[in-house]
């Protein structure tokens, strides 16, 4: 059964309170839709640790930097909904900007230090705006877990830290990249692509890989980064943003040493693609 779409906070508010009066907890997903197998994984992820699943749907104008790439994002609620009926989810909840940005919203929300590297280098702005939907998505769903792909590790790493800073009172729960069989880590911006794009794309992951396998042969960090950024470029991408190891949360290494995670970002047919691995 498709499951029911709740546009409007108090509506929402007032399922959450009934079910957590009943002692239900309450799991959500946070989306922009244009769903795919990775999203998922995650509402999987949340029906087996909650007892009621909440996916929300909204595109949210303040994370884009761009208005170009607002107005390119996919709006699929249709597709997406008979998707989330696959899995069984108890709610959609898909407000319009106005219920999440009324009139005169003056507040922003932002996470110093873990959203400063990567992504808050070459998108300004972008991380406030996560910060501050995910924490206005948390109040309205009532949220006692949230599930988060390890496919965007900078933003899980933000949120935790956002929730940890704010004692909110909601578990954060990261589920693992799910991939194409050849390694393209799944993302609503591959529906862009070109096809011969697309059977480009999996270099960017490949060249993790080896990046990784040169780390652990002793390599030193800045020659295996330099040999990973080489491989994208000869492969076809435009341009490399960054390919770079860092420790779990975000920190810089100059060599391997304990956990870490390589990060990459690239540009392949005016699409740009981000991955990272554990290392």
């Amino acid at each position: 059964m498709t499951p029911a779409i709740l546009r409007h906070v108090p509506d929402m508010q007032a399922v959450a309170r009934g079910w957590k009066a009943a002692g239900r907890t309450v799991g959500v997903v946070p989306t922009m839709g244009a769903l795919h197998a990775g999203h998922l994984s995650l509402a999987r992820a949340a029906k087996a640790g909650c007892d009621r699943v909440i996916v929300t749907i909204f595109v949210n104008p303040r994370q884009f930097n761009t208005p170009s790439d607002l107005l390119k994002y996919p709006r699929t609620e249709g597709s997406d909904a008979a998707m989330l009926a696959t899995v069984g989810v108890d709610m959609i909840f898909a407000p319009e900007a106005d219920a999440v940005y009324p009139p005169g919203f003056a507040t922003n929300i932002s996470v110093g230090g873990v959203s400063g590297p990567l992504e808050g280098v070459h998108r300004p702005g972008h991380f406030d705006g996560v910060t501050t939907v995910v924490a206005k998505l948390f109040c309205m769903t009532l949220a006692d877990c949230a599930y988060f792909g390890e496919k965007d590790w900078q933003q899980l790493q933000v949120v935790r830290r956002l929730v940890r800073d704010l004692n909110l009172p909601v578990a954060i729960v990261g589920c693992e990249t799910v991939r194409e069989a050849d390694g393209l880590a799944l993302s609503s911006r591959n529906a862009r692509l070109s096809v011969a794009a697309r059977a480009q794309a999996p270099a960017l992951h490949r060249a993790l890989l080896s990046a990784s396998g040169a780390l652990r042969a002793g390599v030193p960090a800045a020659a295996a980064m330099q040999g990973a950024v080489n491989e994208v470029l000869a492969s076809g991408f435009a341009a490399v943003d960054y390919i770079e190891l860092r420790s779990v949360d975000l920190e810089p290494m100059e060599r391997l040493d304990g956990a870490a995670r390589l990060l990459a970002a690239a540009t392949l047919d005016g699409v740009r693609l981000t991955d990272n691995i554990a290392v």
